[in-house]
């Protein structure tokens, strides 16, 4: 059985037992979204500025994730956690293995992080759900990003994020709309470092999802990611996803997607799949 399996028997039996307690509590089904592949709440490819779990005022909770993305030349494997407190503060962990398949070898990567929900309400009020954040990042395999020209092996990414949920939108259904900027100097996300010969400064980014519910389970998307081009090698691209999420209770989430992430390292046509697992408590 491939560690993935592992992983989707593990998640499931969880769902099992948990879902008797999570019954009833909580907020609404999806509103902790998923999570991404640098450890936070969000979507697939861009944290949103919803908090992890279901956690609600005075509540503690918890989300674990497993993640996968497989394209043209590369391999993505995320492990995950997250706790949140209150539905105003959120911690996580997300540890990167990122396959060279076509080149060889494997670049590693671990990110901490922590968001705090600033103001508004993601379903009530007119205002919308606006968070801060940040993800600390430290590549710890700086060999190959170093010998393109990557300037460290660590940064910072600093973003802020406003998310809404309409419940009766377009098409009598249930929409989100999220958008992020984001400060950052990170090559590829930082498994190619941080900053470069063509710069080493933070830029601005912009980030955005949007997604339907066709029902209360199963939701419908699209997001887009905004990257900063920091190595003369090999340019780098702005990424995009489609996405389908199915949360069948408030323990487990499922997101498939089609991604596009364009050139990386200067190999082209970088388009495939991605496929993650969460459970939360």
């Amino acid at each position: 059985m491939t560690r993935f399996s592992v992983v989707g028997v593990l998640l499931a039996s969880i769902a099992v037992v948990a879902v008797p307690a999570q019954a009833g509590k909580g907020r609404l089904l999806a509103t902790g979204g998923a999570t991404t592949v640098e450890g936070a709440g969000g979507g697939g490819i861009t944290p949103w500025a919803t908090l992890s779990s279901y956690a609600e005022a005075g509540e503690w909770g918890a989300t674990v994730a497993y993640s996968e993305a497989g394209v043209d030349d590369f391999g993505l494997q995320v492990q995950g956690v997250s706790f949140t407190y209150s539905n105003r503060i959120e911690v996580s962990y997300a540890r990167q293995e990122f396959g060279l398949d076509t080149i060889g070898g494997e670049l590693e990567q671990d990110i901490w992080g922590a968001k705090v929900r600033l103001a508004g309400d993601l379903v009530y009020g007119d205002m919308p759900q606006i968070s801060i954040g940040l993800q600390h990042k430290r590549n710890q395999s700086f060999a190959l990003p170093q010998a393109v020209g990557a300037r460290s092996d660590s940064g910072t990414d600093y973003y802020l994020s406003a998310a809404k949920l309409w419940l009766n939108g377009p098409f009598a259904r249930t929409w989100l709309a999220n958008a992020t900027v984001r400060a950052t100097r990170a090559n590829q996300i930082g498994l190619l470092g941080f900053g470069g010969d063509q710069g080493d400064s933070h830029e601005l980014m912009v980030e955005a999802a949007v997604a339907m519910f066709v029902n209360r389970h199963w939701a419908i998307g699209a997001e887009y990611r905004q990257k900063p081009d920091n190595l003369s090698f090999a340019s780098e691209h702005d990424w995009h996803d489609l996405f389908v999420a199915w949360f069948p209770n408030k323990t487990i989430g499922v997101v498939g997607a089609y991604t596009n992430l364009k050139s990386i390292a200067g190999l082209p046509d970088q388009k495939g799949w991605y496929l993650s697992l969460q459970a939360s408590f």
